[in-house]
């Protein structure tokens, strides 16, 4: 049995049907141009094939000639009207892209916004904004305090503290320097002891 081959999906194509029309319009604008650039190069012509029958007494062939060089003339300003036509069209609707692209985006940031609303009430803004101001306060009543910024009660609030820890700290008893009892006791123990094994180690003369 032969191996199947799988093809690859064709991507779907990015290009839109405005941007078909677009680009056809603009390719009928340069065939226009180019169009009105040959009927120049042919007005020219026969404005100098008019002066020169005119200049050999061809009257009325230099006339004929004129006429048809005023028909040309009439062509020019027909495409000049369906140039503008033309510029006209591909302008709005390329600007139409444009909007359809900004309310694309409009759509999306407002379905982000309706959802951070769901997150966020505006009961929650609030109180998390009333707790950032007490902090913002709170942190500079410490500043002031750090910087020196005490009032005169303050510092007399301050001044009575400090004499009171004084007051405190005098009227403490005064610490022991004798040893306890039962660690004097304990010493005296253990030096007996110790002596008694060094005279055990004496040997008798």
């Amino acid at each position: 049995m032969g191996r199947s081959s799988s093809k690859p999906k064709k991507q779907p194509s990015r290009v839109t049907e405005q941007d078909k029309a677009v680009l056809q319009l603009k390719q009928q604008r340069d065939k226009l141009r180019q169009y009105q650039k040959k009927i120049h190069v042919q007005i020219e012509k026969d404005r100098q094939v008019a002066k020169q029958l005119l200049h050999d007494g061809k009257k009325s062939k230099a006339k004929l000639m004129l006429r048809k060089k005023r028909f040309q003339e009439s062509l020019i300003e027909k495409t000049d009207g369906q140039l503008e036509n033309i510029e006209q069209m591909v302008h709005d609707l390329e600007f139409s892209q444009i909007e359809a692209k900004v309310f694309e985006g409009l759509k999306k940031g407002n379905e982000s916004l309706k959802k951070l609303h769901e997150i966020m009430s505006i009961e929650d803004v609030e109180k998390l904004m009333d707790e950032t101001q007490e902090s913002i306060e709170y942190q500079k009543e410490i500043d002031d305090l750090l910087a020196g910024g005490l009032t005169e009660d303050d510092e007399e609030d301050v001044l009575a503290e400090l004499d009171e820890l004084t007051k405190q700290d005098m009227a403490l008893p005064d610490v022991p320097t004798d040893e306890l009892p039962e660690i004097q006791k304990e010493k005296e123990k253990k030096r007996a002891q110790r002596e008694e094994r060094q005279a055990e180690m004496v040997p008798a003369s």
